[in-house]
């Protein structure tokens, strides 16, 4: 069993609030723009970190960080990009790969819009946590958890960090 945090679109922004749900967490999970790398060293020396970069994050970010990452988590296919879409409007960067291949859970951000949606055609998960970070148009900055057992993906919560502002 592994007790996941999910978030992206930090934009360079961490703070107690979200380090307090970091250590909670057994792996945390960040879906592209970070910013600067801080947020993610200090995501790693608490916690282990699986990232991507996304589209504002620099070169040092894409060095340390793919712009894919694809992995088991015990039973679960993931796949983690930046922008990727969502069920019926997915990126064409991705779409082939999803359609002949596609992972049981499909993680992306880059919208700011926290999205949890089924993908009945393909039998995958969708997951997009929102924005953790205080810059862009979103209201409520928002990251989600959840566990994984075995195949399983359950206790899916919300986590609401406050207004952007």
């Amino acid at each position: 069993m592994k007790k996941i945090l999910l978030l992206s679109d930090t934009h360079s922004y961490i703070n107690d609030t979200i380090l307090k749900y970091v250590k909670q967490a057994d792996e945390v999970w960040h879906a592209g723009d970070i910013g600067d790398l801080s947020v993610t060293d200090t995501i790693k020396n608490i916690k282990p970190l699986r990232a991507v970069y996304g589209n504002i994050d620099d070169n040092n970010a894409r060095q340390e960080f793919p712009l894919n990452n694809r992995f088991m988590c015990e039973g679960v296919d993931v796949w983690i990009t930046h922008i990727g879409g969502y069920p019926g409007k997915y990126n064409v960067a991705v779409r082939n790969e999803i359609m002949q291949n596609p992972p049981k859970l499909f993680i992306c951000g880059h919208s700011h819009i926290l999205k949890v949606q089924y993908d009945q055609k393909l039998g995958l998960l969708h997951m997009n946590p929102g924005a953790a970070g205080i810059k862009g148009f979103h209201q409520v900055r928002t990251m989600l958890r959840f566990v994984i057992e075995g195949d399983k993906i359950q206790q899916l919560e919300i986590i609401e960090l406050g207004k952007r502002g």
